[in-house]
């Protein structure tokens, strides 16, 4: 193999090993979080909780598990493919699905915090706090980090990232 050949394949395999290292910071919080949301649903006050509650709590629920699901999917991905030499795929892939799952773990965490603000607050409160939570995530996982890479874009129009 050539040189260009293996420093490729060098980097796929750090691009696949940071990937995999970066969704296992995220899959603790969520399966902590799942669990708790799960628990919920077998305490005594939650059976005498509003329609509008539990509809929160499932739809959280839901959320979270999707989470899990987008979350997990690349290491699944990297253990089906990882001898068949299909590292770029699973990158391109699991990138894709790290994504997807941060933004059912940005739903479920702002569900979780709208949820117990609807236990403490008034409705409309509740729904500001949830929308102020979801805007929180959304910004620093997402807006912020994109706001940055174009401004490097803008400031370097020749590098290529």
């Amino acid at each position: 193999m050539s040189d260009a050949v293996e420093s490729e394949q060098s980097r796929l395999a750090r691009n696949v090993n940071e990937l995999l290292q970066e969704l296992r910071v995220a899959q603790a919080g969520v399966q902590i979080l799942f669990g708790f949301l799960l628990s919920i649903a077998f305490t005594d006050k939650y059976h005498a909780t509003s329609g509008h509650i539990r509809v929160t709590h499932l739809v959280t629920v839901l959320c979270a598990a999707l989470a899990v699901a987008f979350l997990t999917a690349p290491a699944a991905w990297h253990r089906v493919l990882f001898r068949q030499g299909r590292r770029e795929e699973v990158v391109r892939v699991g990138n894709t699905f790290a994504l997807v799952g941060l933004a059912f773990l940005a739903l479920a965490m702002s569900g979780t915090v709208l949820l117990l603000a609807e236990v403490i607050l008034p409705t409309w409160a509740a729904i500001v706090v949830g929308a102020c939570a979801l805007i929180v995530f959304a910004g620093l996982w997402f807006a912020a980090p994109l706001s940055a890479k174009g401004a490097q874009h803008r400031e370097s129009p020749q590098s290529q990232h």
